[in-house]
């Protein structure tokens, strides 16, 4: 069963992880996020699950909130067969995701660690990312690190790339 938000804020505070959470009408898109009075938007990630041509291989591509992804070229970086985007379907059943509601915290659902993540470059280091907690009624605020503990207690594999 995926976790709701309480269940994610309270497995990242156990990992001892503080955050700001930032409650708001349910978003779809970044357009949407736009619209919420006060949401530092340069601070939120965009997030694209993607999977390989046969569907053997699951990608969540977690990138700058201003940045378009090229399939083409994230490919060319991992080695991998075409991408495209995965179904509402594969969302659920990877990461416990619905659409509007997709996020690196997934990875809390994802029990296999079958997910890859493909993170850009420019998103290391930053003091704060703005982050749906698998539910798209509230954004969580976190540091690039503190993200990067969360994925590694998972075990998920992360691959920095370029965008």
């Amino acid at each position: 069963m995926p976790l709701t938000k309480e269940e994610v804020r309270a497995k990242i505070a156990e990992m001892g992880i503080s955050f700001e959470v930032t409650e708001h009408a349910p978003v779809y898109t970044i357009d949407e996020m736009k619209e919420i009075e006060g949401m530092k938007i340069e601070d939120v990630c965009k997030n694209l699950f993607l999977r390989d041509e046969k569907g053997k291989r699951h990608f969540l591509v977690v990138l700058d909130e201003a940045k378009s992804a090229d399939l083409k070229a994230i490919r060319g970086q991992i080695g991998s067969t075409r991408l495209s985007f995965a179904s509402e379907e594969r969302l659920m059943a990877n990461l416990g995701l619905t659409k509007g509601a997709v996020t690196p915290l997934g990875v809390l659902n994802d029990c296999a660690a079958n997910v890859e993540l493909l993170i850009d470059e420019d998103l290391r280091g930053r003091p704060r990312l703005g982050l749906h907690p698998c539910d798209n009624r509230e954004t969580l605020w976190l540091s690039f690190a503190d993200l990067e503990k969360i994925i590694a207690a998972r075990g998920n594999s992360v691959k920095f790339i370029k965008i």
